[in-house]
């Protein structure tokens, strides 16, 4: 009788003992499972982060083209700004030679109400053609906001999931130990 006790005491001790280890390696696979997908989302992060890093220096991109096009805004208004002082210049002369010459400035009125009808024309283009720019770059700007609302979206079901997947295989893994 002793025999059969201390027979099934043993079967019992090593049953237990199996029992311990298959969980133990199952905590191991388990806590593998979980290290790897830490680390999944930490690359995930870590590319979210380039691509934040890409975005940061599209828009310094973008700053760069608008202080060129400042740059060239304020050549243009220069030139402009000379022209008119040309023109003024003209006019003081051509007040001086009035008496002699009256038919001679309406002429040339004529001309500089022309070459100011070109220019307004031609800056007028220029405006559109700006305007035209700005309107690329607003469709980029959106553009690259959907970008990013998807990408978070991702990352809100990435997170989801994982969160489940976590969570179920907790579950499981307490009521295994039960």
């Amino acid at each position: 009788m002793e025999r059969v006790e201390r027979l099934v005491e043993e079967k019992l001790a090593q049953a237990r003992r199996e029992w311990e280890m298959d969980l133990r390696e199952r905590i191991v696979r388990v806590e593998e499972e979980l290290k790897h997908q830490r680390e999944l989302m930490e690359q995930g992060f870590r590319l979210m982060e380039k691509r934040f890093e890409q975005v940061e220096k599209r828009f310094e991109q973008v700053d760069k083209r608008f202080e060129q096009m400042d740059k060239r805004f304020e050549l243009l208004i220069e030139q402009i700004d000379k022209r008119f002082e040309q023109v003024d210049k003209r006019f003081e002369e051509m007040r001086e030679d009035m008496n002699r010459r009256f038919e001679q400035v309406d002429k040339r009125f004529e001309q500089v109400d022309k070459r100011f009808e070109e220019m307004r024309e031609d800056m007028n283009r220029r405006f559109e053609q700006v305007d035209k720019r700005f309107e690329q770059m607003d469709k980029r700007f959106e553009a690259m906001e959907r970008e990013l609302h998807a990408i978070v979206r991702r990352l809100d079901r990435f997170m989801f999931w994982s969160l489940g997947l976590t969570a179920t295989a907790v579950f499981f893994i307490v009521n295994y130990l039960k």
